[in-house]
């Protein structure tokens, strides 16, 4: 779809109807909702039509200014936003308005931006934002983060997703393709495709030509956000298992030892709960591990550590993934053998279990301390 207004009409009526549908719901059958038209419905892109909602409720009107726009990039809300302020000094509509903006789908940092201007938002998954004198409805529908959105290029396919992790944990250095490629360990044309995708969203620049064109992460803090929301909607393969320590709290070095002897030909690394807790301390003592292999590797590592199954009880996970959970694993100090990527391990403490999102939260600012450093 051609340009930042979504101008054909059958799509501009079906989304004032979704719209209308949503704020039904959300306010009940006293209200009278109706969606209103100021301009010739056939009007070209230029002076396309001032779409709008007018909700009464008693003795008040509220009229809301609705530009729908094809996508939810930075430039397309800017846009919206200046079209709305521009028909806010020539509005012939009676009572209270508010400005929305409408589209398929809005980063949160979008959403926030439109809160803090004092505008609407409207998900066609039927997420809603309204405040507004005593008017107020905030709705947050999952919009299904697996699942590609339209227009929007899923940026955590697998190979994508290698892309993502170096731009993250190379955040501070400016990237050919050839580099980033080498880095992520995939080809110049998926490295293309995830740059082109954060470079609309205004998350990366770039700077030259040709050959010698390079690019830089400038929005971690967003791109770690999306990955975050796409992580927590999957399904991972885990496996839960039990083993005797003498000392629970030297468990990750015990298991190291263990697999060090064992020479294992295959990649794999703690992550999770004490991982993290090793590299940022907030939990007084952790008594389990989380170990992340390959697909198909899990039996292995448990023949090799001598593990046994432990529906309950359990102090070992095994996590079998694909994608890029291996990639950037480093050799902790103290012996205590590879660790997961900082963020392999903060996106493996979003799982909610117990004070994990505590030691989550800290472990963010860590990494944000390691973003304003470069």
């Amino acid at each position: 779809m051609a340009g930042t207004r979504a101008a054909r009409p059958g799509f501009r009526k079906q989304s004032l109807q979704a719209l209308v549908n949503s704020l039904a719901d959300a306010i009940g059958t006293d209200a009278v909702i109706q969606a209103v038209s100021a301009s010739d419905p056939d009007a070209s892109e230029k002076s396309a039509p001032d779409d709008a909602v007018r909700i009464q409720l008693q003795n008040s009107v509220l009229t809301i200014d609705v530009e729908i726009v094809s996508s939810g990039y930075p430039r397309d809300i800017r846009n919206a936003v200046r079209r709305l302020n521009l028909r806010k000094n020539a509005h012939r509509h009676p009572g209270d308005v508010i400005g929305m903006v409408a589209a398929q789908s809005l980063s949160p940092g979008s959403k926030r931006e439109l809160k803090e201007s004092g505008f609407a938002y409207y998900e066609f998954v039927g997420s809603l934002f309204l405040k507004h004198g005593f008017w107020l409805i905030n709705i947050e529908k999952n919009s299904n983060p697996v699942r590609k959105k339209e227009g929007v290029v899923d940026l955590f396919t697998d190979a994508r997703e290698n892309v993502v992790h170096a731009l993250l944990m190379h955040n501070d250095t400016w990237l050919s393709g050839t580099e980033l490629a080498r880095l992520a360990q995939t080809s110049q044309y998926t490295c293309s495709l995830v740059l082109q995708e954060l470079i609309l969203r205004e998350w990366v620049n770039e700077e030259g030509k040709g050959p010698g064109k390079r690019r830089k992460l400038i929005r971690p803090g967003l791109l770690l956000d999306a990955w975050a929301e796409n992580w927590q909607g999957r399904n991972a393969q885990e496996s839960r298992w039990y083993t005797f320590v003498e000392n629970p709290g030297l468990l990750l070095g015990e298991l190291a030892e263990r697999i060090d002897t064992h020479q294992l030909d295959f990649a794999w690394a703690f992550t999770g709960t004490a991982a993290a807790n090793t590299i940022v301390p907030v939990l007084t003592g952790t008594d389990s591990a989380e170990i992340v292999v390959a697909d198909g590797d899990g039996h292995l590592m448990a023949e090799a550590l001598n593990l046994k199954p432990a529906p309950k009880g359990a102090n070992i996970s095994l996590v079998e993934r694909r994608g890029a959970s291996l990639l950037f694993r480093s050799k902790c100090a103290d012996r205590l053998g590879y660790f997961a990527s900082p963020y392999i391990l903060y996106l493996d403490l979003l799982n909610g279990r117990g004070r994990n999102k505590e030691l989550a939260d800290s472990f963010r600012k860590h990494l944000e301390l390691l973003w304003q450093r470069n």
